[in-house]
């Protein structure tokens, strides 16, 4: 049981004295940023005068966001080391009800920008130098011209909203609340309740008829509720292709990626350089079977374990220490800032009643990176250790070399640095371990992380553009139609190795990403450039540490496929995705090799 919070030392638990003293401080700041808000009213009639009023607006405003920012990180940190202080929700409450008049506030920018041509701004940018801070989000702005309504028009979609995003919601209400599974009997024989959290415990149990009877309820039970979850998918990605039509791109792809800066054939390489690179995977399930002696490796035998995970607990500064060995190979001035994380209490260790679950880096510009952990000695919880570290190593380079504005790295490469520590961490401990079952946990679980995100997040991928593409020739997503794909999909990518049982043309069903818009081809592409990049790295190449360094110090100042180039990157062509594909295959190769030994 995790103990109360006030039983944890201190010395285990962030320190948010660095952002603000004391409560008193925070509210003092709180109440002038409140106020401060109002002086942006002024802009409304004079920003675009002349370009010191607009580089005085823009001041204005960026000012009182990174405040915001500041004040926001305060509040969630605070509610997330302890849910149940309702001091805690009420200040979250207040920041984010005030977050939201800022953003009232504010609204008129874009559309008085865009009322102007793009030349205005470029002869103001030459008359005040200051005004070049911002350059980079006008000229975003201006990016999204040919894409954005008239003020009315603005309006009109803004209203509808909140009724347009409704089918994630109903969606999730369905499959978090009201499906019920019923029960079934665990190893033990006894009867259970199954759930679709649960779900995930026993289709890994070393009990056959219990993954068989769990993966069989579960989906029989999806399978009665096909044509509801059919619609409220259907009806997204039809909202999707509307709101794209209506705002004149090609499709909802493109208008998705759009703000990624990402070209639709990036997407496209990555499905069909996977498609092409199947072999690896089919041979690593082929080989479960072997390991696990079935005739058949059924879908319900996927996640069966074939070894008994490592045991090994790992204290926190045994973590610490074996982290920061491994991240050494980055050099003097990483590891002098990485330690700053230990040093200046950047990280909230251990769990305690009320904390929030899992595991973050979060921050402002104005504050330190901190990191939420809910540590407990696992080896995972040491690669979890190694991972948000990454996200915090990136955040801290960012706003080191960046003024507000660009400091801030779009989501598209926001995996790439926690997965390269992750990476770094997992070859560093294949290479020091002399324990064979620490060993083939490690490399067990780096084969988790390659099929689940590269190949796993990449069928998904694959999913998503023939659902939208039908839809947008014209056809309709019955639910048969909806679990042809599925099942084809799926024949496809695990192949002749694994028996495609009938039921799990319903998973699609359990994957909340379909409501997120092109979102999990990201999860793909970022394993790929980690991999790529830790190749360089690992190879001895200065070049690649140096140009890998340098990515991190980007923020957002570049569009996120040109920052990768920095790293040595270039997703526009398949080796980055192939090389992903090759270290599976070794890590496969190593893992059979030690297995057999």
């Amino acid at each position: 049981m995790p103990k109360n919070r006030n039983e944890i030392n201190d010395i285990y638990k962030w320190d948010l004295t660095t952002i603000f003293k004391n409560d008193n401080e925070y509210d003092l700041e709180f109440n002038n940023v409140k106020n401060r808000i109002n002086d942006i009213d002024i802009y409304k009639t004079t920003l675009m005068n002349d370009s010191k009023s607009l580089f005085n607006g823009l001041e204005l405003i960026y000012d009182i966001s990174k405040r915001i920012e500041k004040l926001y990180t305060y509040s969630s940190l605070l509610h997330d080391q302890d849910t149940s202080d309702t001091k805690n929700q009420e200040r979250l409450g207040k920041i984010e009800t005030l977050y939201n008049e800022f953003s009232k506030k504010v609204s008129f920018v874009d559309p008085m920008l865009l009322k102007y041509d793009k030349s205005v701004i470029d002869d103001y940018l030459k008359e005040e130098p200051k005004l070049n801070k911002y350059k980079r989000n006008l000229d975003e702005i201006f990016r999204y011209k040919s894409h954005t309504l008239n003020e009315n028009e603005e309006k009109m979609l803004s209203t509808l909203n909140q009724v347009l995003g409704k089918c994630e919601e109903t969606y999730s209400l369905l499959v978090d609340a009201d499906l019920k599974f019923g029960n079934i009997k665990n190893e033990n024989n006894e009867e259970v309740e199954l759930t679709d959290s649960n779900y995930a415990l026993f289709r890994i149990s070393n009990d056959r008829r219990v993954r068989h009877d769990a993966f069989n309820k579960l989906y029989e039970v999806y399978s009665n509720f096909k044509n509801t979850i059919s619609s409220t998918l259907q009806t997204q990605i039809l909202t999707e292709y509307a709101l794209g039509q209506i705002r004149n791109y090609n499709s909802s792809i493109e208008a998705s990626l759009f703000k990624d800066e990402v070209d639709v054939s990036i997407y496209k390489n990555l499905i069909d350089t996977v498609s092409c690179n199947l072999k690896p995977l089919h041979k690593y399930y082929d080989e479960k079977r072997k390991m696990l002696n079935l005739d058949e490796l059924h879908m319900y035998d996927i996640y069966a374990k074939v070894i008994n995970e490592s045991s090994k607990e790992y204290s926190f500064d045994e973590a610490k220490k074996i982290v920061i060995d491994a991240l050494s190979i980055l050099g003097e001035d990483y590891i002098k800032n990485l330690n700053k994380a230990f040093d200046e209490k950047w990280i909230d260790i251990y769990p305690n009643v009320g904390k929030r679950g899992g595991a973050y880096s979060g921050g402002s510009y104005e504050t330190n990176p901190f990191v939420l952990l809910n540590y407990q000695g696992t080896l995972n919880d040491v690669s979890t250790l190694a991972h948000e570290l990454g996200h915090s190593m990136h955040s801290y380079y960012s706003r080191l070399n960046n003024d507000y504005p660009d400091a801030d790295y779009k989501i598209f490469v926001a995996e790439v640095a926690s997965t390269v520590n992750e990476l770094l961490l997992a070859h560093y401990m294949l290479e020091h371990s002399k324990d064979k079952n620490e060993k083939l946990s490690i490399l067990n679980e780096l084969l988790e992380l390659y099929k689940g995100t590269l190949y796993r997040q990449t069928m998904f991928a694959e999913f998503e553009l023939k659902t939208h593409e039908l839809v947008e020739s014209g056809n309709v997503l019955t639910n048969e139609v909806l679990c042809d794909i599925y099942y084809n999909l799926n024949k496809k990518y695990y192949g002749d190795s694994v028996v495609s049982d009938d039921l799990i043309k319903y998973e699609w069903m359990k994957v909340p990403h379909f409501y997120y818009n092109f979102y999990v081809y990201k999860y793909a592409t970022g394993i790929s450039a980690a991999t790529h990049i830790v190749k360089g790295i690992l190879s001895g190449s200065k070049e690649a540490k140096e140009n890998y360094l340098k990515f991190l110090t980007l923020g957002g100042s570049l569009p996120p496929i040109e920052e990768l180039k920095v790293a040595g990157v270039d997703l526009t062509k398949s080796e980055v995705i192939i090389s992903a594909v090759e270290a599976f295959e070794d890590t496969l190769n190593d893992f059979i090799n030690l297995y057999n030994e």
